[in-house]
């Protein structure tokens, strides 16, 4: 008995309205269409980058094979699919955001790699694929030729539907990037160890550690996109109504579909009482005059490098006092953070002397009782209102590298060319009896994308003002 898979069943709707091709349409939709073949394709501008990238992986796994898929679209219902993001490291290596796409690279001499990348070639017009698949070029869109991603990636590309074939005569050790696509994983099964595996996974996050120039100029770009996003956003406030949180994320995501892809991750719009969560993603409330508004929302450009910024803004225009006297000492401390990077510090610095000078300023606020700022940071009593650590690596994922290895991240040390948030934050539950009510339901977090420099540190996100007296400034201005 033959089982069909769910992706079987899902190319092929069980109650289509028609049920049959005749042979006269069968034969009517193979006849009549042009040459659409692109010859004049440039390649894409990272692939002499991407070309670089896999030598260096080349190097690292000498005689190895490497297996990178893209990963495979999620069915919904039906023909619908969820929308589909390809694996980062896929995208660092080929260029390519296709879905059920692979790049396999096969030990050559002397001591070197072929790299392939098995692709959907495009629908035969000879068999149907094209009209009677729902994922054929008459539902999806055309797909680009082998021929044309070869000239697009610099890479030889071949048809997928071969790859199975290919695997299975593949000899020697193996290396695969597991976790994208089962398919690959399961005709593998025999052939990888997943202690061999771990360290590729871990390798290649290290490798996105430093950018390099056009990954640099792609987040340069996505920060500015977002801060024109979050000037949309100010434009959408009422400085006398309540705004919808859920008016603010469509507003930011508007400009992340026309400057770039998308947005990066799920926008943080959260107003009131809702800014104390720090994930607060569900956007179901309202920001209201006399709110803080905490938007933390960046831009995905087509090459997928995302922006990750945050500001917290008031929402018709002016601080009052203790929102101010909270957001001070969020600044101070990120500029402390942001101070402590610059090539050969530790990576845990910035992190250190922002939480220290919120420490310092909840010690001030006598939220530790008789303890000094300095005996209740060692305790980590600081965290009952700081939550979080103060920023991350930023690229291609806006938690990027997120599987090297310790030493070289969290516990390494900070190089040009590194990019990570700094992101400190304060937030009083509304619940929170241990500090003064004036205090209960603020929530204040800044956050820039900072670049590590030969001579220090850049702001790629400096576009967007962070001082109180000048955010009350740029949202008059905006305002008019």
């Amino acid at each position: 008995m033959t089982v069909m898979t769910e992706t079987d069943e899902n190319r092929h709707r069980k109650n289509g309205l028609y049920r049959e091709v005749s042979i006269e349409l069968a034969e009517n939709m193979k006849r009549g269409w042009a040459d659409t073949e692109r010859r004049d394709v440039e390649p894409i501008a990272q692939a002499v980058h991407t070309a670089r990238r896999r030598k260096a992986l080349s190097a690292r796994f000498p005689g190895e094979t490497l297996v990178v898929p893209a990963g495979r679209s999620k069915v919904r219902a039906n023909d619908t699919a969820y929308p589909f993001r390809p694996a980062s490291d896929y995208v660092y290596l080929s260029g390519d955001q296709s879905r059920d796409a692979v790049l396999v690279m096969e030990p050559d001499e002397p001591g070197g790699h072929r790299a392939a990348v098995y692709l959907l070639p495009r629908s035969d017009r000879g068999d149907g694929e094209f009209w009677l698949d729902y994922h054929g070029e008459l539902w999806d869109g055309r797909r680009n030729s082998l021929a044309e991603n070869e000239q697009r990636l610099g890479l030889l590309c071949c048809d997928v539907h071969a790859l199975a074939g290919r695997l299975g005569a593949v000899t020697g050790p193996v290396r695969l990037l597991r976790g994208h696509d089962t398919g690959v994983e399961d005709a593998l099964a025999s052939k990888v160890s997943a202690e061999g595996d771990a360290e590729f996974r871990a390798f290649l996050s290290e490798m996105r550690l430093v950018k390099d120039d056009f990954e640099i100029a792609d987040l340069r770009f996505a920060c500015a996109a977002t801060a024109l996003g979050f000037e949309d956003v100010v434009r959408a406030l009422g400085a006398t109504t309540p705004t919808p949180e859920r008016l603010i994320e469509g507003t930011f995501w508007t400009r992340a579909r026309i400057e770039g892809n998308d947005v990066g991750y799920a926008s943080v719009c959260a107003a009131g009482s809702h800014a104390t969560t720090l994930h607060w993603v569900r956007n179901d409330g309202a920001a209201s005059p006399g709110d803080l508004l905490l938007l933390d929302a960046g831009v995905e450009t087509r090459d997928l490098y995302t922006a990750d910024v945050t500001r917290t803004l008031p929402v018709d225009g002016r601080f009052t006092p203790v929102q101010r006297e909270v957001y001070r000492a969020v600044y101070a401390a990120q500029e402390a953070g942001i101070a402590a990077v610059k090539p050969g510090a530790a990576y845990r610095d910035f992190h250190e002397a922002a939480q220290q000078v919120l420490a310092e300023h909840l010690a001030g606020w006598g939220l530790f009782g008789n303890r000094s700022a300095q005996e209740a940071y060692g305790l980590g009593l600081h965290r009952r209102w700081t939550l979080a650590g103060t920023g991350h690596m930023l690229g291609l994922d806006v938690h990027d590298c997120a599987k090297a290895r310790t030493r070289t991240y969290v516990d390494g040390t900070l190089e040009p060319g590194m990019v990570l948030t700094v992101e400190p934050g304060l937030y009083f539950q509304s619940d929170d009896l241990t500090v003064p009510e004036r205090y209960r339901g603020i929530g204040v977090r800044i956050e820039d994308d900072i670049l590590v420099t030969e001579k220090g540190n850049e702001n790629l996100s400096a576009g967007l003002p962070r001082q109180a007296e000048e955010v009350e400034a740029w949202m008059a201005r905006i305002r008019g």
